[in-house]
């Protein structure tokens, strides 16, 4: 059949015709006119679609190769990497926390005690609904819906709802099975005793360490080492029934005991809340000892504060006085210096001076409580009396450096090494720096400066025939498994001999007999010998002691023939002009008497001595 041609308007675009000699090769093949250049695509050899179809089956082959070995090395060789990391993101670490020991007074009351409790969180994450999930949660932890709705649904992964409740509200929480609700171990620390003791007990701060008190001394011991828990959990953030559950046991705290009495030591507190109520007393501090141990048996301050309310006290009354203040005390050292006086040789409880009404002292003049004209009084009468002028007589027959010997013996200026945290050194001058009228202020107790501490250690030493031990308020440390480990022994030292002990008690007990400055520091029925003291108090307004008011002191023992306890009381009253026969003796009158009938010490019975107060 002969060629056909379409022209223009037949419908077609393509020729198709056969040259002379040559065969059709089709449609797609067309000569090449010389002097041409072939286009690459559809006029491609044979051979030349050949290799390229070759080529293109080796990459197909080796992308196919890649991703069958990628399949291997994911699901083979990094297979269980892979899963074990799938498996981590569900494993959840939480720490089991330890309970803390348990602080006890001597006959083991608590003080201060841990009970277990938990902290609220949530997975805002993977709380499904947090308007129905605060409905849920609103009436156990006592938080408001809009409250808990606006904490699930903040961004983030954590967020606390309740920050501590017990643990039948935790578990009570926990059987709502809520998801991205989470319980924490968060112990809660607890003070029956309120604010008796407090000082002494101290607090824990939020983290649950010790920031005060026997809580920070002893927080290596009581805070025991918390355990760890792994579990496996599922989306809503719960424990998988057949997971990974792994528990590394707490070890719980040590309990520590100490030398408190807390009927005492309620006593105590009461007696001096009672002092700061009299409209002039701002401060009042106090401080029991056993006479023969050295032992705290009741130490307060007031105002003092209740530890388990810490966070929100005047954080200027969060110390413990006792042990950190310093004030001057005033007469009370004039024991001390007739010690010193007794032991080396220059005095004895009768030996008669001329005492006049005052005395030169360097550019000043020191005077008795009131000037008089020159009396014939004993050493006992000095101290009975309290005569500054016949003390500063005694005080330079013994030098100086004497004297600051026996100062340094009896604990002044240095810290009693209790078991207690802030302690002061107290202020004490060396004697070669003294000017001739900070010599005369030494000697009765202006220009050195203690703690109440310290002032109740120099008269355990002379109740305890002349030997000193450092108090101490730690009886015993008692593990968890039950064993108990004593506190070790205090440093004993002699100061003085039992015969200059024996006369400065007899001396001391004329202070609170007839005739002295002391008559409501007397026990019924029990002998007691002290001293009081009436300092001046440094006006911090004007840096001197214009203004300033007084401190007020009183320590002694009971009974006087047999000392059983030792008490020590200060009263700042920056207004009042009282002295401490006034105001601080009958405070230590009834510590003391709570004291001995507490603890049922009989009286010996032995009548007072007559006391010799005049030549």
């Amino acid at each position: 059949m002969p060629n056909s041609v379409r022209g223009p308007g037949s419908g077609s675009r393509a020729v198709r015709s056969t040259a002379p000699g040559r065969a059709d090769t089709g449609p797609f093949v067309s000569r090449r006119a010389p002097g041409t250049r072939r286009t690459r695509g559809a006029g491609l050899s044979v051979d030349q679609r050949g290799r390229r179809n070759r080529w293109g089956l080796v990459v197909l082959i080796a992308l196919l190769v890649l991703v069958v070995g990628r399949l291997v090395v994911v699901q083979g060789i990094s297979g269980s990497a892979y899963a074990s990391a799938a498996e981590q993101d569900r494993l959840r670490d939480y720490t089991i926390a330890a309970l803390r020991g348990q602080v006890l007074d001597r006959d083991g009351n608590p003080l201060a005690y841990t009970v277990d409790a938990s902290r609220v969180v949530a997975d805002p994450t993977v709380v499904e609904d947090p308007r129905r999930t605060a409905l849920a949660l609103t009436t156990l932890l006592g938080v408001p819906v809009p409250e808990l709705t606006e904490k699930l649904s903040r961004e983030g992964r954590y967020v606390v709802l309740a920050p501590q409740v017990p643990s039948e509200t935790s578990d009570a929480v926990q059987e709502l099975e809520l998801p991205g609700i989470v319980l924490e171990d968060n112990p809660q620390r607890l003070y029956p005793a309120g604010a008796v003791g407090g000082q002494v007990v101290g607090f824990v701060g939020r983290e649950g360490e010790g920031l005060a008190g026997i809580e920070r001394t002893f927080e290596e011991q009581l805070s025991g080492t918390d355990g760890q828990r792994i579990v496996e959990v599922g989306s809503g953030g719960h424990p998988i029934p057949s997971g990974i559950d792994e528990s590394t046991p707490a070890t719980d705290g040590h309990d520590v005991t100490l030398t408190l009495d807390q009927d005492l030591q309620f006593v105590t507190d009461q007696r001096l809340g009672e002092a700061c109520s009299d409209g002039a007393t701002t401060q009042a501090s106090a401080v029991v000892l056993d006479a023969r141990t050295g032992e705290v048996v009741a130490m307060g301050s007031c105002p003092g504060y209740d530890p388990g309310a810490y966070s929100t006290t005047d954080p200027d009354l969060l110390g413990n006085p006792v042990v950190s203040d310093v004030f001057e005390p005033g007469s009370i050292m004039k024991a001390v210096t007739l010690a010193a006086a007794v032991e080396e040789g220059q005095a004895t409880p009768d030996r008669v001076l001329s005492v006049n009404g005052h005395i030169q002292a360097g550019d000043r003049v020191v005077t008795d409580a009131h000037d008089h004209a020159p009396v014939d009084w004993t050493v006992t009468g000095i101290l009975a009396k309290s005569s500054n002028v016949g003390t500063i007589m005694l005080a330079r027959e013994i030098g100086d450096a004497t004297l600051e010997k026996y100062l340094r013996a009896f604990g002044v200026g240095e810290t009693t090494g209790v078991e207690l945290p802030g302690e002061s050194r107290g202020i004490l001058q060396d004697s070669d720096e003294w000017t001739a009228s900070r010599a005369a202020n030494v000697p009765i107790g202006q220009g050195v400066s203690v703690t109440t501490l310290q002032m109740a250690s120099i008269y355990q030493t002379l109740a305890n025939g002349g030997v000193r031990v450092e108090p101490r308020i730690v009886k015993s440390v008692t593990g968890p498994g039950g064993r108990v480990t004593p506190a070790p022994e205090p440093e004993s030292t002699r100061v003085v001999s039992q015969a200059t002990a024996d006369s400065l008690a007899y001396m001391l007990e004329a202070v609170v007999g007839p005739g002295g400055t002391a008559p409501l520091a007397q026990v019924e029925g029990f002998r007691v010998a002290g001293k009081t003291g009436t300092a001046q108090r440094a006006n911090p307004e004007t840096g001197s002691y214009a203004g300033g008011g007084y401190i007020t002191t009183f320590v002694g023992f009971a009974p006087a023939d047999d000392p059983q306890y030792v008490v020590a009381v200060d009263l700042e009253r920056p207004t009042s002009s009282a002295e401490g026969g006034q105001v601080a003796a009958p405070v230590f009158a009834d510590i003391m008497r709570a004291a001995l009938t507490g603890k049922g010490v009989v009286p010996s019975g032995t009548a007072r001595p007559d006391f010799d107060l005049t030549g």
